[in-house]
């Protein structure tokens, strides 16, 4: 099993699995998601250094400067902190999609928002690092929390989606499928990115992998499909006029 989406773009990234992944507004509550970001980076960091099965809870909390106790009251074990970095790239996506201008398309919108969360990866990491990341994120034990890290943040960017196209209850197969879409094809680009020797800068493989899906969808997609609803409309009352 390989799950690219669980590297450390740069300290600090991870969701509160108790209170949910909403951005804080007030002091206590951006200090929790500090704390949280800081065992979520600890424990990656410490993973690529020593070995995953070598690192234990006690040694991510005094990594991150809290105790045990601390690290317990965020995360259920090393895996679910390890794999929260990915979840909390999928709600920074959803709050970069919700902040966008409302002029831009829904898949321009989109691309911009993931983008501008994967900027930070727009240099060559080293060496040694995507190594220790290859070695973490293959292993199967990681298999579960990265599964429901990675259904989550389907979640996420859906209700983003649906905020975006004007359906707020996030209740059609559309805002589901897109979003699945879109974590896929990122899915795709970095696990490309991962194992392309020399390592590369990420951002390039997340621009390829969203440029191919929207050129792919149109290529399969029948012409009905790629017209707005209101040309569909059009085009029909013109066949009936004509038949």
């Amino acid at each position: 099993m390989t799950s690219p989406q669980c590297e450390p773009a740069e300290p600090g990234q991870s969701p509160d699995r108790l209170a949910g992944p909403r951005r804080p507004a007030g002091l206590r509550e951006r200090k929790k998601l500090s704390t949280r970001q800081a065992l979520a980076a600890a424990a990656m960091r410490l993973a690529i250094e020593r070995g995953l099965d070598e690192v234990l809870v006690e040694d991510i909390a005094a990594a991150a400067n809290v105790s045990t106790r601390t690290f317990n009251n965020y995360f259920a074990s090393k895996y679910e902190a390890i794999c929260a970095l990915m979840l909390d790239r999928s709600y920074r996506i959803g709050e970069e999609l919700r902040a966008r201008p409302p002029g831009e398309s829904l898949w321009e919108a989109i691309t911009a928002a993931v983008l501008a969360v994967y900027t930070v990866s727009s240099t060559p990491p080293d060496p040694q690092v995507i190594a220790g990341i290859r070695l973490v994120t293959s292993s199967p034990v990681l298999r579960g929390e990265y599964l429901k890290a990675l259904a989550f943040s389907q979640y996420e960017l859906s209700e983003a989606i649906a905020v975006r196209s004007g359906d707020p209850a996030g209740g059609t197969y559309f805002t589901r499928g897109l979003a699945g879409a879109v974590i896929s094809a990122v899915q795709a680009a970095t696990e490309r990115w991962l194992y392309t020797e020399p390592p590369l800068a990420l951002v390039p493989f997340v621009e390829t992998a969203l440029r191919e899906l929207v050129e792919g969808l149109a290529a399969v997609l029948p012409a009905s499909a790629r017209r707005s609803p209101a040309e569909n409309w059009r085009a029909a009352d013109a066949a009936q006029r004509l038949a």
